[in-house]
Order: C-alpha cells, then sequence, then structure tokens
C-alpha cells in the first residue's frame, strides 16, 4: 500500500491524464469503448478499483480533506463567475424554467424514492447516527443538483460514515451515467420527441447561431497574468470564505444552538454557501470576462481532482452490503425525469431544454455539454451556462432535499 501522499496525488493525476488522452484518441476502438463508458465514470472509478485493491488508503490519505476545502472552493467560484447573464436571458426563459423543473425533481425525488423504497424494505433505508442511509443520499442530491462540488460539500455538512459514502457513489455514478445514455439516445429522435411534446423548436438554431458568434468573438489564449487574475479571485474568495465562515459558527453555535440540528453549525456549509455567493456577485462585475481566458476550464481541472479524491474514498467491496440503495437511486431518477418530460410536455418546451436542463442537474458541467452537443457541437456551451446554475443552487437545493429525507426517514 503506498502511504506517501505526492506520489498518491501523481498516480491520481496520471489516471486523469490517461483517461482524457485515450478518450481523445480517434481510433474507432477507443470511440466506441468511450461511446459505452463515459471518462467521468472511470474518474471516480478508477481511483475506487486502486482503494479497493489496497494500492493506496482513501481513508488514511490528507489529499481529500486538502482538495475538498481549497479546491473545491476555488472551483465553485470559478464555476459561477463565468455565469453569462445576457446569454441565459437570450436562451429564453424555457432552458431555465427546465433546469429548476430538474432541480424540482431532485428534490422531490429523493423523500419520494426514500419512503416508496422504506415502505417495502425497512431495512434497506434503516441506520443510525453515521450510518444513516439518508445521510448517504444527502450527497447524491447534491450530486444530482449541482455535482461533485456540491456533494463534497454536503459529504461534510452531513457527515456520513466512509462505507456509507462508499455505496451511495457507486450509486449515484451509475444512475446518472444510464440516465445521460438514456438522454444522448433521445437526442437522435428529438423531432419526433418534439412532436409527442407539441414543441416548437425553431428558435433553437438562432441561439446555436449566437453562442457561436459569442464563442469566436471573445475566446483567447491566456497570459501569465490571467492565471495570476483566475488564482488570485479563486483563492482570494475561498481564504476570505474560510475567515468570514471561523466568525459565523461559533456566533451561531452560541446564540443560537437549536440550529446545529439543521447542520448550520458546520464552518464547510458557510465556506461552500459564501463562496457561491461571491462568485455570483463577481459575476456581476467586469471580472467576469476572466471565462474568456479559461474560468471554467481551470474549475474543471480541480472538479476532476476533487472527483478522483472521491473516488479514491470508494470501497467497491462494500457496494455489495446494501443493493438495495440501487433501488432508490432507480426510483429517485424515475421521479426525477417523470417530473422533467411531464412537465416538458405541460409546458410544449423542446426536447433539447428538457434533456439538457435534467443533465445541467445530474450531471452537471462535466457531462451536461455533452448531452447539448449530442443535439448539435456549438450547442455545447448551453449545458455550461445552465450547469453553472446548478452549481450555484446545488448545495442549498441539495440541504433541502436532505431535509426532507431526513425528515421521511424519521417517520419510517
Amino acid at each position: 500500500m503506498i502511504q506517501n501522499d505526492a506520489t498518491v496525488l501523481g498516480i491520481l493525476m496520471l489516471v486523469l491524464g490517461l483517461i482524457f488522452y485515450t478518450a481523445a484518441l480517434p481510433q474507432r476502438g477507443w470511440q466506441r469503448f468511450y461511446g459505452v463508458v463515459p471518462p467521468l465514470l472511470l474518474c471516480y472509478f478508477i481511483p475506487g478499483v486502486l482503494n479497493s485493491v489496497g494500492l493506496i488508503n482513501g481513508a488514511t490519505s490528507q489529499l481529500y480533506p486538502v482538495v475538498s476545502r481549497y479546491f473545491l472552493p476555488a472551483c465553485l467560484v470559478l464555476f459561477t463567475l463565468g455565469m453569462d447573464w445576457p446569454s441565459l436571458r437570450k436562451l429564453g426563459p424555457q432552458a431555465i424554467i427546465m433546469m429548476l423543473i430538474g432541480t424540482l425533481g431532485v428534490v422531490v425525488g429523493g423523500p419520494v424514492a426514500l419512503w416508496l423504497v422504506g415502505m417495502v424494505s425497512p431495512e434497506t433505508v434503516a441506520g443510525e447516527g453515521p450510518e444513516a442511509v439518508w445521510r448517504g443520499l444527502a450527497t447524491i442530491a447534491g450530486s444530482w443538483i449541482g455535482g461533485g462540488a456540491n456533494q463534497t460539500a454536503l459529504r461534510e455538512v452531513f457527515s456520513p460514515s466512509d462505507r456509507l459514502f462508499s455505496q451511495v457513489v457507486a450509486v449515484d455514478v451509475l444512475v446518472a451515467e444510464l440516465w445521460m445514455a438514456a438522454l444522448i439516445y433521445g437526442a437522435g429522435y428529438a423531432a419526433r420527441l418534439d412532436r409527442r411534446l407539441r414543441a416548437n423548436a425553431s428558435h433553437i438554431a438562432d441561439v446555436q447561431q449566437r453562442l457561436e458568434s459569442i464563442q469566436l468573438t471573445n475566446q483567447r489564449i491566456p497570459a501569465t497574468r490571467d492565471l495570476m487574475y483566475l488564482g488570485a479571485v479563486a483563492f482570494g474568495a475561498t481564504g476570505l470564505a474560510h475567515f468570514l465562515a471561523e466568525q459565523l459558527v461559533p456566533f451561531l453555535a452560541t446564540h443560537f444552538p437549536e440550529a446545529e440540528k439543521y447542520s448550520l453549525t458546520s464552518s464547510f456549509f458557510w465556506i461552500v454557501a459564501l463562496v457561491t455567493l461571491m462568485g455570483i456577485g463577481l459575476s456581476l462585475t467586469p471580472l467576469r470576462q476572466l471565462e474568456h481566458v479559461g474560468a471554467s476550464r481551470l474549475g474543471s481541472v480541480f472538479l476532476y481532482v476533487l472527483v478522483a479524491t472521491i473516488g479514491m474514498q470508494m470501497d467497491l467491496g462494500a457496494v455489495a452490503d446494501n443493493p438495495g440503495l440501487f433501488a432508490i437511486g432507480l426510483v429517485w431518477m424515475a421521479v426525477h425525469a417523470g417530473v422533467v418530460i411531464g412537465m416538458a410536455r405541460v409546458l410544449k418546451i423542446p426536447f433539447f431544454f428538457a434533456a439538457v436542463g435534467s443533465q445541467a442537474n445530474v450531471g452537471g458541467s462535466a457531462s451536461a455539454p455533452v448531452v447539448a452537443a449530442a443535439f448539435h457541437p456549438s450547442l455545447a456551451p448551453v449545458g455550461v451556462l445552465l450547469s453553472i446554475i446548478g452549481y450555484a443552487v446545488g448545495t442549498y437545493a441539495g440541504y433541502l432535499t436532505a431535509l426532507l429525507m431526513q425528515w421521511v426517514s424519521e417517520g419510517l
């Protein structure tokens, strides 16, 4: 077993580099492989395999605490910094409506799935303290509304056991990838699905041309000073959030002790909440132009390092201990899908917006552009824009979902 964290970090970065290298190869075999197995799935599971076979030890490594407390907040700042409000307005209300409906589907689906499975199999949703199943499911709520960053935030807030977290990460990734495959498949039948939804998709071509123009006009190669600006904004906001959280938590614990019941005395919750608000605020200033030199791309690098460190917490052997969790995940996703497709038909919204809005929740910035690009490559930025909203609301909406699941769990 490798104990040196510098060596472990090197291994994780080599794994990520190899995944991205092979995913970009033009050979048909690799293209077919990654058509079935998304790169994001491997970013979770290869570190999980290394941990499960005993090559590395995620439980004792200090990589995850460092990445979660420094890279995660910086990542959230970089993603929300690029919130392009004019472009979002030009997308029209349908895109944002479906994004928020997708969020609602996750918020409702979690407690409904927990209740339905609990009625059939009470032992599946049992557990006390860190082993309480709702605590583990809370991390899925963060992942399916925002992404890996929000998942990590809620893990720190609700503190499920390492064993339980290993199980729910597997549920999260496998069920989410299954749903993404369904959406990409549906993209090939978008016209037929739009007829069933009674939706007019003609304006999507206008959106496509507008986004192509924005990309070509504004993107430029970053200079060294641009990268320094990105570091200053990301880690400056992270440091300020840590400082403010240190003041807030003791105040709340002293004057509002009942806040602990709602995990509001967690310093990590306040760190994530504050950097998210800072990023949204900065997106309304000229600093938003840093997106054109790669703010979200640098945020994605931090995110994939976070994903790898989450993966190394996974013990694949523990997944078999509670296969019923997959039933909860499948029911949860079915509720989300029903809400999204049902409301798209009621509101006559094209399948493109339904699919990308859903994936912006469930997959975040790592996979929402993939689903958008399945309709047309130039539409990939729509997935990025909507996933930024997911990062902005993911921790808050995931926190609400967790409290609803706690309430349902206590009533079973």
